[in-house]
């Protein structure tokens, strides 16, 4: 791939508008319009630029206003195919469960946690909050029946950004200096894409991410023509700037805009390589080149993806179900999460809420309901939400007598490391309890069940019994190294009888326990699994002027970090097995697609248009394979790349072929559940060099012959199109047409 794309001819420039006439000779008859003297090389030289005509469109484009009449029909049409009907069907499809969810969430102002960043969600809520949705619809099931929802408002955001994407593939293709048919032949691909139409026609995320993929490659395309005639204009740093915004677009769409960034980010390193290893080029002229990239692609990308996230975090201002994937201090931040001041030192007798410091730090809480085998004594559980269930009381297990009353008649007593203590349920009475019975889920040797054990006055045994364990304390608090104190102290508790710790995991109870939880006593336990900390706590005999803690609220960037790691940790943690999930080797093969929605004999199931999606899928190893015999002939000695048609159609093609490979390769090392839609970038992509082949395949036929051509490609891409749009529109079909459109056994869509 080259940095530099370089750019169609612009039109010789009227004599009206250039008072000197041009050169001529005896032996260059015609004006030297497209020629720079000697002089002139050495100036543009000295300035990074390469040698070239004088007078350029910006950007590369250079249409005529029949092409720009051309354009707006395609539009046209493109808006035809994508908004037909797409108030049908009127209900939940696919995956408008979730993000029809999240744009409820935003109205309610209700924290949430999603594994793609904000952007794109935003721009949906805000579609379906100016046409007056007050988020109480809840989106909960598929084919659920819309009430008082805009959602044709809602769909319509994707739709026209999928009908933008055209005439953007349109002009990307024009500035890589191919041929109007080329062009056209390319946007209509891309309108007849009938996974791109479906993905696009509702409430979901992929259409947003193709648009903005589509700009950022339009956008760079139209730099890279620009730096190769003249660097640091007006119109240089706008297309600059518009390749920066774009970038920071796409990633805060989907964090698949990263391979976006690649895309571009590679192109830069090359045009920097090239600069660098040009001696005519000053040192002070790299750095300028170097700092304008750096600020464009790298800093304003980042500033936009935090202000998405900037944006999120001010709506999202209250609590919601997505508290407990954020950490206290986080959750503190959340209006109705706020904790009044409470008591810094723990005594023997303090009624205490202990937190675990990993999984999202849940509660440790127990509730009057047994375990339904095992020992069938009372659940200890790990939940996530404040609750009385919560509170626990801490006390001496090596007094005489009822520990649990006697606390009442001793002087205050600070639990140290190495004290013997059991802690008692306040709401039950019951005693956190382990013993060599193994956990209901986690059935292995090492993990011993925990439960809730004893009746109101009875002392308990020894297996109520554990050892406080001080791991570590705060900095800023001394005392916490030495003694339990609230929020500042991370310790373990280790059961007396049988050595095992405290333990819970990411592992979820059924239904008998409320999908909660585990907790279990771990004998093996990972220290980070086995850490806990007291969140609350109240003494009665402790004095009103006592000190006090609260957590000490983070900031925004503070904020920022910790969510990427949980979207992160989120994300990699979506590895269950999905009805219609895919592996990479099958997309570029169209081997399934998904079901979005079945009702009444008609179905919405996402598949592309064979034609293209084969045809894309050939010019891509095409490419691959030519490329590589090159090599192989250069090796040889041959000089293929002394052409200069060699240079421009390798140099376009293998730039849209390292577009695709960025954002396809990637996905072979994801073992998160994948789909069919995670491909529609390198698709795109795939496309464009599809037409880029056709273009250099017939760029010595004549035009006429070449446009024949492509209106046969295009007839074959329409029928293709109308013979499975059934299942891009959800529109009635016979069993005998389905039965008959499914050309391969593995495309599982049914009548």
């Amino acid at each position: 791939m080259s940095g530099s794309v370089r750019a169609r001819a612009g039109r010789l420039p009227s004599p009206a508008r250039h008072a000197q006439p041009a050169t001529t000779s005896q032996r260059f008859p015609h004006p030297r319009h497209e020629h720079l003297d000697a002089d002139a090389r050495r100036e543009a030289a000295s300035k990074g630029l390469r040698p070239g005509r004088r007078t350029h469109a910006t950007g590369g484009l250079n249409l005529s206003p029949g092409e720009w009449k051309l354009l707006i029909v395609i539009i046209l049409v493109a808006a035809a195919v994508r908004l037909f009907r797409i108030s049908q069907p009127n209900s939940v499809v696919f995956d408008e469960v979730h993000f029809g969810k999240f744009a409820s969430k935003y109205i309610k102002s209700a924290y949430f946690v999603d594994v793609h960043p904000p952007l794109a969600k935003l721009l949906i809520t805000l579609a379906g909050w100016t046409f007056g949705y007050d988020g109480n619809f809840d989106f909960k099931d598929i084919a659920k029946v819309y009430e008082n929802v805009p959602y044709v408002a809602m769909r319509m955001l994707p739709a026209l950004l999928g009908i933008a994407t055209v005439p953007l593939a349109y002009l990307t293709i024009r500035a890589l200096d191919c041929r109007v048919t080329t062009a056209l032949l390319a946007s209509l691909f891309v309108t007849f894409e009938n996974g791109m139409i479906t993905q696009s026609r509702h409430i979901l995320l992929d259409s947003p991410l193709i648009f903005f993929t589509a700009l950022t490659t339009f956008a760079w395309t139209g730099f890279c023509n620009e730096n190769h005639y003249e660097a640091f204009t007006d119109d240089w740093w706008i297309w600059l700037i518009m390749s920066g915004l774009s970038l920071g677009a796409v990633v805060s769409c989907k964090w698949v805009g990263l391979f976006t960034i690649a895309t571009v980010g590679l192109g830069t390193l090359k045009q920097l390589w090239d600069l660098l290893g040009d001696l005519r080029v000053p040192p002070k002229l790299f750095i300028k080149h170097f700092i304008a990239r750096a600020l464009c692609l790298i800093l304003i990308p980042s500033v936009f993806y935090m202000s998405m996230f900037g944006i999120h975090f001010a709506i999202l201002t209250n609590s919601g179900d997505g508290d407990g994937f954020m950490s206290s201090e986080f959750q503190h931040t959340l209006r109705g999460r706020g904790m009044a001041d409470t008591y810094a030192d723990v005594a023997l007798g303090s009624e205490i809420a202990l937190r675990h410091v990993n999984t999202q730090g849940g509660y440790l809480h127990s509730h009057p309901h047994n375990y339904p085998g095992g020992s069938k004594q009372q659940q200890v559980t790990l939940y996530p939400h404040r609750d009385t269930n919560n509170d626990w009381r801490i006390v001496n297990a090596t007094t005489d007598g009822d520990p649990y009353t006697n606390w009442v008649d001793h002087d205050i007593a600070y639990i140290t490391s190495g004290m013997r203590v059991k802690i008692r349920h306040i709401q039950t009475e019951k005693s956190l309890h382990s013993h060599d019975v193994r956990p209901p889920v986690s059935d292995v040797d090492f993990q011993q069940e925990v439960s809730g054990y004893g009746i109101p006055g009875y002392a308990g045994d020894s297996n109520d019994d554990w050892v406080v364990e001080i791991h570590k304390g705060d900095r800023r608090d001394k005392e916490s190294f030495k003694r339990l104190r609230t929020l500042r102290t991370q310790f373990r508790l280790r059961h007396v009888m049988t050595g095992c710790y405290l333990f819970s995991h990411k592992v979820k109870l059924p239904e008998w326990g409320y999908e909660q939880q585990e907790v279990t006593c771990n004998k093996q336990a990972v220290l980070a699994n086995s850490l806990w900390y007291i969140e609350t706590n109240h003494h009665s005999k402790l004095p009103a002027d006592a000190p006090k803690v609260n957590y000490k609220l983070p900031g925004f960037f503070s904020k920022f970090w910790e969510l990427q790691k949980v979207m992160w940790i989120t994300n990699a943690g979506l590895t269950d097995r999905h009805t219609y999930d895919s592996r990479p080797d099958a997309w570029p093969r169209l081997r399934r697609g998904i079901n979005f929605w079945v009702k009444d004999h008609r179905q919405i199931y996402l598949l592309g248009n064979p034609m293209i999606w084969y045809l894309s899928s050939a010019a891509v190893f095409a490419y691959a394979a030519v490329r590589g015999f090159l090599v192989l002939r250069a090796q040889r000695g041959y000089r293929d790349f002394d052409n200069t048609k060699v240079v421009k159609y390798d140099t376009l093609c293998g730039f849209l072929f390292i577009g695709w490979a960025l954002h396809y390769v990637p996905f072979y090392i994801m073992q998160r559940q994948l789909f069919l839609h995670h491909y529609f970038p390198a698709l795109y992509f795939a496309i464009l060099l599809s037409c880029a082949c056709f273009d250099l395949v017939t760029s010595t036929l004549r035009p006429r012959v070449r446009l024949q051509i492509a209106a046969v490609l295009l007839i074959i891409a329409i029928w293709n199109y109308s013979y499975f749009s059934p299942l891009a529109y959800g529109l009635p079909w016979t069993k005998a047409k389905c039965h008959k459109a499914k050309w391969l056994k593995s495309w599982d869509f049914s009548w």
